[in-house]
C-alpha cells in the first residue's frame, strides 16, 4: 500500500480559510470545498478559520503543510506566507513578495509595464481630496475605472463615465481605502487564464448580463456564464496564454494564478491583474479551466498540494499508476 494512502499514516494538512478580510465569507466557501477535496484522496485534513495565533495552532496539530484558500488581505498580499516561511512550514502558492506584487495593484502593473507587458493606463496614489484626483485624469481619459489597490472580488470597483460622476464614485471607493487605483476603461472580451504548475491552462471568457464582471456577477447565479475553452482563433488563444504565463512570471508568482485580460476590438490583449489565490468555490474559474485540460477538482487541489509537500524535498512525488 502506498504509504500516503494508508489512514494510519495520512499526510496532515491544514486548510486556512476565513480571516480577516471583506472576501472572509468566500474564503470559507472555498476552504471547505478545498477541505472536502483533500479529504476524499486520503488526507488528514484540519479547517482552520481564526488566524490568532496561527503558528501555535499549526504546530500543535502537527501539520506537514498548509493550502492557504485565504482571499484577500492577510492570505493574499503576502502576510500569512511570511509567517508561514518564518514558521518553517511548507504552503501552498506563491511567496511573501510575488503575493505583495500582485495585491497591490500598481505594483503588479509597474512589475508588467518593466516585463513589456500592456496594461491599461493608470495613475495610483493616496488621494485625499478629490480635485487633486481629477486633475490627474487628462492622461487616462472617460471612461475609466476606480477600485481599491489592494482588494479582490471586484470589491468597490466603479465604472465612471463623465467627470459629472466622478466625485461620488470617489467617495465610495474612498469609504473603502485611502490607496485608489485608476485606469482606463477598456471595452472588449473579459478573459481569464488558469496557471497550474507552471503551465497555461485552457482560456475561459466570461459572459454576463451585468454592466462588468462584479461582485455580484461572480457570486450570484443567473448572471453570468464561461465558455472555456473560449472561442478564439488558435493563434490569439496561443498568444493570451503566453501573456498570461509571462504575467505570472513577472511578479515570480509559483504553483497556481489566475490572470485576468481583456481583449479589445482590434484583439489587442491588455492585462489587468494577477490572482494568487484564485476562488475555489463552484463557481470559480480555475477549476472550470482545470476541467477542461481533464483535471478533476479534487485532482486539482491535490496537484497544488503536492507542490508544498515537494517544496523541501521531504515528500516524494506519488505514485500515479
Amino acid at each position: 500500500m502506498n504509504p500516503i494512502r494508508n489512514p494510519q499514516s495520512a499526510i496532515r494538512i491544514a486548510v486556512l480559510m476565513g480571516g480577516p478580510s471583506r472576501e472572509r465569507e468566500i474564503s470559507l466557501r472555498s476552504g471547505k470545498a478545498v477541505s472536502q477535496a483533500l479529504q476524499s484522496k486520503g488526507y488528514q485534513v484540519f479547517e482552520v478559520t481564526e488566524m490568532d495565533p496561527l503558528v501555535e495552532q499549526l504546530r500543535a496539530l502537527k501539520v506537514n503543510a498548509v493550502f492557504i484558500a485565504l482571499h484577500g488581505q492577510f492570505g493574499e498580499d503576502g502576510t500569512v506566507q511570511k509567517i508561514l516561511e518564518e514558521a518553517g512550514i511548507p504552503y501552498t502558492g506563491s511567496g511573501p513578495q510575488a503575493s505583495f506584487w500582485a495585491m497591490h495593484k500598481e505594483l503588479a502593473k509597474e512589475k508588467f509595464e518593466e516585463a513589456d507587458l500592456l496594461t491599461p493606463p493608470w495613475i495610483c496614489a493616496d488621494f485625499k481630496n478629490v480635485e487633486v484626483l481629477k486633475r490627474q485624469l487628462n492622461g487616462i481619459g472617460f471612461p475609466l475605472v476606480l477600485k481599491p489597490s489592494a482588494e479582490g472580488s471586484s470589491i468597490g470597483l466603479e465604472i465612471v463615465k463623465t467627470m459629472a460622476h466622478f466625485s461620488l464614485a470617489f467617495e465610495r471607493v474612498r469609504s473603502l481605502t485611502q490607496k485608489i487605483l485608476v485606469e482606463k476603461f477598456i471595452r472588449g472580451r473579459e478573459l481569464t487564464v488558469g496557471i497550474l504548475e507552471d503551465q497555461a491552462l485552457p482560456v475561459l471568457e466570461i459572459k454576463t448580463d451585468r454592466p462588468f464582471y462584479d461582485y455580484e456577477a461572480k457570486y450570484t447565479p443567473g448572471h453570468t456564464t464561461y465558455e472555456v475553452p473560449a472561442q478564439l482563433p488558435q493563434k490569439i488563444f496561443k498568444n493570451i496564454q503566453d501573456i498570461a504565463w509571462k504575467a505570472h512570471q513577472a511578479l515570480g508568482c509559483r504553483d497556481l494564478s489566475r490572470v485576468d485580460i481583456l481583449l479589445d476590438e482590434s484583439e489587442t490583449a491588455w492585462i489587468l491583474e494577477v490572482n494568487t489565490i484564485p476562488g475555489f468555490t463552484e463557481r470559480s474559474l480555475l477549476p472550470k479551466s482545470a476541467l477542461a485540460k481533464g483535471i478533476s477538482f479534487e485532482n486539482l487541489c491535490e496537484k497544488i498540494l503536492e507542490r508544498a509537500l515537494c517544496s523541501n524535498g521531504s515528500f516524494p512525488k506519488k505514485d500515479r499508476t
